[in-house]
């Protein structure tokens, strides 16, 4: 199935009590990263979207109740000088979640073939062989028991200019904004043919996309928070574990139990 950008637009408000939902999703989640842990099991979360499109909101809402030790969050930036001079996956080798752990990617291995791409960073016949190095990147992880889950956080032109005006009105969100913020915003047609390639060749079996329509953003933390707990979940045992009967034993003499 192709995805469309265009089918992720209805911004329709979230119809439920978004705090009640948003609390029970969180509890949700410390359970499944629990599971992670006592299971020794991987996992990773890739957010893609445009500037503005709500990513961070997500992933702050994500994280909350998750234990420090047991996640990651990487937000990707331009690569340095080091990571330049060797292939553009060895920083994210760098950055793989150990057993037990979750890493959160905030923008990932993708720029090679969107961003690189449309500002000329990558020649063509690189971000070209990019799809299929990535793809077999990501399907090294899953054949060694790695959960992949990729999310592509939508908003319409509209959205995303209320969105910069608003950081730029603000005190406390300007620092959010930047000059490639509006030069990327004027390529907006090359950004959607670089996204719809992507899609079409790297929506594969073992990691699909995940489109949120993110134009309201209570209603797309919520779409996007219950793809990712349904998706960890359909790969781990979800039984509460066992109690240790020597811990019970020591546990109740101690506390008299």
């Amino acid at each position: 199935m192709t995805l469309e950008l265009c089918d992720y637009e209805s911004g329709k408000k979230y119809p439920g009590d978004y705090d009640a939902d948003l609390a029970a999703l969180q509890e949700r989640l410390a359970h499944i990263q629990v599971a992670h842990i006592v299971h020794k099991k991987r996992a990773m979360v890739v957010f893609e979207g445009w500037d503005a499109a709500g990513k961070g909101g997500i992933v702050q809402r994500l994280c909350a109740d998750w234990d420090p030790r047991n996640f990651e969050v990487w937000p990707i930036k331009a690569p340095t000088q080091d990571e330049l001079d060797r292939h553009f996956l060895w920083r994210f080798w760098q950055k793989l979640p150990a057993n037990g752990d979750i890493a959160v990617f905030d923008r990932s291995w993708y720029g090679r073939v969107l961003v690189e791409r449309v500002e000329g960073y990558a020649k063509e016949a690189e971000w070209k062989r990019g799809y299929d190095e990535i793809n077999e990147f990501e399907a090294q992880q899953a054949d060694s028991g790695t959960t992949i889950i990729k999310l592509f956080v939508h908003v319409t032109q509209k959205q995303q200019d209320k969105r910069l005006q608003d950081r730029l009105e603000h005190p406390w969100k300007r620092w959010k904004t930047g000059a490639d913020d509006y030069r990327n915003r004027e390529k907006r047609a090359d950004y959607l043919d670089a996204m719809h390639d992507m899609f079409k060749r790297t929506d594969t079996r073992w990691a699909p996309w995940v489109v949120i329509d993110g134009n309201d953003k209570k209603a797309g933390r919520i779409a996007a928070l219950t793809a990712i707990a349904e998706r960890l979940e359909a790969h781990i045992d979800m039984t509460p574990p066992a109690l240790d009967p020597e811990v019970e034993k020591i546990a109740r003499e101690a506390l008299g139990l």
